[in-house]
């Protein structure tokens, strides 16, 4: 999934230092200005407007800088969207637990980015909550909790969401109630194999900027399923293609695990013949014949596989 760059940024002008500190959120700090803005990528740098993350500093000249507060996820699901409205491009989505860098509000809705990917954009003010540490990560496509206190209803969680709780024989009780151990792992280890967390979301709706067996999309798949097996990859399939593990020559016997990108597209070998990934045009999460889907992309582009590339 590609998310189109926005302009870049404009200077404003110089203003007098002087900071804000806003105990509900973060503090802001107005610098002199004296340089113009070079071109960064909005998805992953986040400044707007006349604000930009304090991480920023030395690479964009704007009225004021921002110093992260840390927040986390505490809704099973939250859009990540480009602008702070409903009908907004849907950017990505961020699971229950996992930490948000909360830079700004907005008529109900917070600014920032998530920072297991640095990906930039707006969630809804009350999907989040104080920032907390996790014990564990939800491995199983979706589990649900069991033995809830007070009667309340199950509580949801989808693959790579981050909880915390105390382990009770085969259990984690968590404050939202018990989670089945198997349908978790220890923050800090690892599955052995990827593709083996991608075959288990085989079946799942096709949806662009989505991250769970709800809806999903192909960088979003990649993403997920190599983070469970101790691997942090960016959001995007071209920022991906950027920086994953090491690309491999054309020539090259292909194995499990690799990937292959196409213009806008990215998935994985499930063997040196087929491949596994969120398709738009299968509408699903699928397994098709390589060469299939080369001779689909190559009918609309002269060169439909733009790289390979394999993580150790």
């Amino acid at each position: 999934m590609n998310v189109s760059k926005n302009s870049s940024a404009r200077a404003g002008q110089p203003i007098s230092t002087s900071e804000r500190t806003d105990s509900s959120g973060p503090i802001w700090a107005s610098v002199e200005l004296g340089q113009t803005a070079p071109e960064l990528d909005p998805r992953i740098h986040a400044f707007r407007h006349e604000i930009a993350d304090i991480a920023l500093a030395d690479r964009i000249a704007l009225p004021h800088y921002v110093e992260p507060v840390t927040r986390t996820i505490g809704s099973p699901l939250a859009d990540l969207r480009v602008e702070p409205s409903e009908t907004s491009e849907l950017g990505s989505q961020l699971l229950y637990g996992e930490p948000f860098a909360l830079l700004d509000f907005e008529d109900g809705w917070a600014w920032g980015y998530g920072l297991l990917d640095h990906f930039v954009g707006f969630v809804r003010q009350e999907a989040l909550a104080p920032a907390r540490s996790a014990t564990h990560i939800v491995s199983a496509p979706e589990t649900r909790t069991v033995d809830t206190a007070n009667g309340a209803d199950p509580a949801a969680f989808f693959m790579g969401s981050h909880v915390s709780g105390q382990i009770d024989g085969d259990q984690l009780v968590t404050a939202q109630g018990a989670i089945a151990l198997a349908d978790l792992i220890e923050v800090g280890t690892a599955v052995d194999d990827a593709v083996s967390v991608a075959e288990s979301l085989v079946g799942a709706p096709y949806r662009l900027g989505g991250r769970s067996i709800e809806g999903i999309d192909c960088s979003g798949l990649v993403q997920l399923a190599f983070a469970l097996a101790g691997h942090a990859l960016q959001r995007d399939s071209d920022l991906q293609q950027a920086t994953a593990g090491t690309e491999l020559d054309a020539t090259a016997s292909l194995q499990r695990g690799d990937l292959i990108f196409f213009p806008e597209h990215v998935g994985m070998m499930a063997d040196t013949e087929t491949l596994l990934h969120a398709s738009g045009h299968k509408g699903a999460v699928c397994t098709e014949a390589l060469t299939d889907v080369v001779a689909r992309i190559g009918r609309e582009h002269d060169t439909p596989v733009l790289a390979r590339r394999r993580l150790s």
